[in-house]
């Protein structure tokens, strides 16, 4: 009984949550300042050099190890962008049925400090939910 109200209670927000006339937005927009970070079991984030490469990746679909090294950068957890484009609803991870948005990002700390590139929005955060700043 738990987990049928659990499936109803996701079930309306996620319509409760839907634009009117079916339209996808992006759960970021642009200007937004987010943090970097994925999972707590690697919290780095691997920042694209293209937005079909950063769809292919969550969707699993990527020849190599070579091609992930050629085309992107690494950034540490906590390090900040700048939202600059996003395309909602375009990565589909293999094993999930929530699709997520492809968002394009100018990097404002770190290393990597003023590189573009594009991520996932499970990898983009805003608030300090992320950790310590990367400076």
């Amino acid at each position: 009984m738990l987990r049928s109200f659990a499936v109803v209670l996701v079930a309306a927000v996620c319509v409760s949550a839907a634009p009117a006339g079916g339209a996808v937005s992006c759960s970021l927009s642009n200007g937004a300042v987010v943090v970097l970070r994925s999972s707590d079991f690697d919290p780095d984030v691997l920042v694209w050099d293209s937005r079909q490469r950063a769809i292919d990746y969550v969707n699993g679909n990527f020849k190599n190890a070579s091609e992930v090294l050629e085309h992107t950068v690494l950034s540490k957890p906590g390090t900040r962008a700048v939202v600059i484009a996003c395309d909602p609803g375009s990565s589909k991870p293999r094993y999930s049925s929530i699709a997520l948005d492809t968002v394009g990002i100018k990097i404002t700390t770190g290393p990597n400090r003023g590189r573009y590139g594009w991520v996932s929005s499970g990898d983009a955060h805003t608030g300090d939910t992320a950790g310590p700043m990367v400076q």
